[in-house]
């Protein structure tokens, strides 16, 4: 028992750092300002790569013990029998995100702002429909949902709204439900969400000069680490807690986690915090109360232990090198 609290002490701590500027957007006064690619592949950064695939091999085959520990077990247990509640949190707790949006006077994000009275018509629409407790009302609303969504990647670019592709998976979860495809929505969620954590985290190795601002402007603690290094090293970390969703190892942990962390970072950025991470903090809880109960891991592939971690390893450097080459390619 105090092994496993002793892991979650240590564990919250190093993924503050990443969690507290998670969407540097919201934030930065400054113009985005793109390095060079000789900088961001620094000897630091190739070290730090190989460091977290070997450390993410060893995190999939030592994690499984956690649930050794009574408490945890019990919790488990608890837990698996809020599962038939999952697909209504996710309906009313998307409702309440978008209203909390629109009395904000935003849409998806903090940074998109309703222009036109037909944006807010069409996002009370969502809210009432999604109210409606019958499955063909959340179609419709999903369906709104989605145009509203490519209205808003039409004028902020189909590059930025990659940093909110977890809503696409989302409106694809509440469309399937009550379908012969409904088995495939709540995977399709994590695969979003996590790919998500990955693709802003690369945003803070690219234009490091926007986050390191925010952590002078807001007086983030760096726990010692120059300005530079931390923000390194807090991307490292929000990208392997991305990946760690995707391959189906900590899934639990991981949300309880994120989530208190994400309610600390209103004391720094207060109201905006709140609004912009709604919708995170409803996808998350959902992934506490479900783990990968519906969700065959990618990692659960491979059978022997070895295959496992050579799969995870390789698999994270190859995902890292693909995502961050897309990104700077269009940045």
């Amino acid at each position: 028992m105090k092994k496993g609290i002793l892991f979650l002490l240590i564990f919250t701590g190093l993924i503050l750092p990443a969690i507290t500027h998670a969407h540097v957007k919201w934030f930065a006064t400054v113009d985005p300002e793109k390095v060079s690619i000789e900088q961001i592949l620094s000897p630091l950064f190739i070290t730090i790569t190989l460091l977290c695939a070997v450390i993410l091999a060893v995190l999939s085959q030592v994690m499984g013990k956690l649930m050794d520990i009574p408490l945890a077990a019990k919790l488990d247990i608890t837990l698996d029998g809020f599962r038939k509640y999952s697909r209504h949190l996710l309906k009313y707790g998307t409702a309440l995100s978008f209203i909390l949006q629109v009395s904000y006077g935003t849409m998806f994000a903090p940074e998109f702002a309703i222009t036109d009275l037909w944006q807010t018509v069409v996002m009370w629409l969502i809210i009432i429909f999604l109210l409606i407790p019958h499955h063909y009302s959340t179609k419709i609303a999903a369906l709104f949902m989605l145009g509203l969504f490519i209205n808003v990647w039409g004028q902020a670019g189909w590059f930025h709204m990659l940093d909110y592709g977890f809503y696409l998976a989302v409106i694809g979860v509440l469309l399937v439900g009550r379908t012969k495809f409904e088995t495939i929505g709540f995977p399709f969620l994590y695969l979003g969400t996590g790919l998500s954590l990955c693709w802003v985290a690369v945003e803070k190795w690219v234009y490091p000069v926007m986050t390191t601002e925010i952590i002078q402007q807001h007086h983030v603690p760096t726990f010692g680490f120059p300005a530079d290094i931390f923000v390194l090293l807090s991307a490292f970390i929000e990208f392997v807690v991305g990946y760690l969703l995707v391959v189906g190892i900590l899934n639990r942990v991981l949300s309880v986690v994120v989530t208190v962390l994400f309610i600390l970072t209103t004391t720094i950025f207060g109201y905006t915090e709140v609004v912009g991470h709604a919708m995170i903090h409803f996808v998350l809880l959902i992934f506490i109360i479900e783990g990968v109960s519906f969700y065959k891991p990618p990692i659960r592939i491979h059978k022997t232990r070895l295959d496992q971690m050579i799969f995870v390893s390789l698999n994270f450097i190859f995902v890292l090198s693909t995502i961050l080459l897309i990104y700077y390619r269009f940045a």
